[in-house]
């Protein structure tokens, strides 16, 4: 568990250096805003280390808002990290800017030698949203530009790489447009925005993605709290299937993953133990907690999950 006693702690991901300390990067907010709702804008991504995914040591943040005026200078946002061919480490990570109030959501890039220090990729943003097929700005169809938790990896046939996000279609009932968005590039550095790998299917985001191999099965784990049917809105994390990792991914058919409190989960290799889940504690008991969960089991949910049958257990 990971608990920080003066700030908030929410979404997070994972990754292991060579000597199989596994780190963790993860959103953080001061508990002096009183307000948990205030925390999305004062958001700077945290550091930590384990060794068992259970005991954590702090380290230095990885990365704060830049200077003003810039178009990541109000708050960083979810990401994810990963190695490139030259060994050095990319942390691709969600800006936002205070000239937009914080409504407009890029994609950035920090890299590292160390996974300790990090230093910005240029001045601007990496990725955007391509209006070809994603919904821009528009407060009349949603509350914000939906571009955001970049999730990398490497084409399994050695052709680049893949980046999956949250993002929203351009067109669909406004309450349902929320897609896997899609880019690709040959170096980690210069990207091309692609078409969505899902099509719209009533959610309203696909928030914090990411793609594993679980069993043998390609798997999107997605979490939502925007749900077109009313019938579904106690479900907050889903699995989705598609023929590999590259998709398409048939969020229609998605599957959802019980949990009481869990949110924006990530699936984590845990030793002898198999797939876990490691997410924050969300409301409990009305209250909003901010903190990591030590990993929780997974199993693969049915297709028609039985209520006494939870795909997670434990707090």
């Amino acid at each position: 568990m990971l608990r920080l006693p003066d700030h908030w702690v929410w979404d997070s991901w994972y990754v292991q250096d060579d000597d199989g300390r596994w780190h963790v990067f993860f959103l953080r907010a001061s508990r002096a805003l009183h307000d948990p709702e205030r925390r999305h804008h004062r958001a700077s991504i945290g550091h930590a280390v384990s060794t068992d995914l259970r005991s954590w040591t702090l380290l230095p943040d990885a990365l704060v808002p830049a200077d003003a005026p810039a178009w990541d200078d109000l708050a960083t946002w979810t990401g994810c990290t990963v190695r490139g061919p030259d060994g050095r480490w990319h942390l691709f990570y969600t800006g936002v800017g205070r000239a937009e109030g914080g409504l407009v959501q890029r994609v950035g890039l920090a890299v590292s030698d160390d996974l300790t220090t990090w230093h910005r990729h240029g001045d601007g943003p990496l990725v955007e949203a391509d209006p070809t097929w994603y919904e821009l700005l528009d407060r009349d169809a949603w509350y914000e530009q939906a571009w955001r938790d970049p999730w990398v990896f490497a084409d399994p046939d050695g052709d680049g790489w893949h980046m999956l996000v949250t993002a929203r279609a351009n067109r669909g009932p406004a309450g349902g447009r929320g897609v896997i968005g899609h880019a690709t590039s040959p170096d980690l550095v210069t990207w091309t925005v692609r078409p969505p790998l899902s099509a719209p299917a009533g959610f309203g985001h696909l928030e914090v993605p990411q793609v594993a191999v679980v069993d043998g099965r390609p798997l999107l784990l997605f979490c939502t709290n925007a749900v077109a049917d009313p019938r579904l809105r106690d479900h907050r994390i889903w699995v989705a299937d598609a023929p590999g990792v590259r998709g398409p991914w048939d969020v229609a058919a998605a599957r959802p993953v019980p949990h009481p409190h869990l949110y924006a989960p990530r699936l984590v290799p845990d030793g002898d133990r198999g797939w876990a889940l490691i997410g924050f504690l969300d409301r409990v008991d009305g209250a909003f907690v901010g903190e990591l969960t030590d990993p929780v089991p997974f199993r693969l949910p049915q297709a028609d999950p039985s209520p006494a049958e939870p795909a997670v257990t434990g707090r």
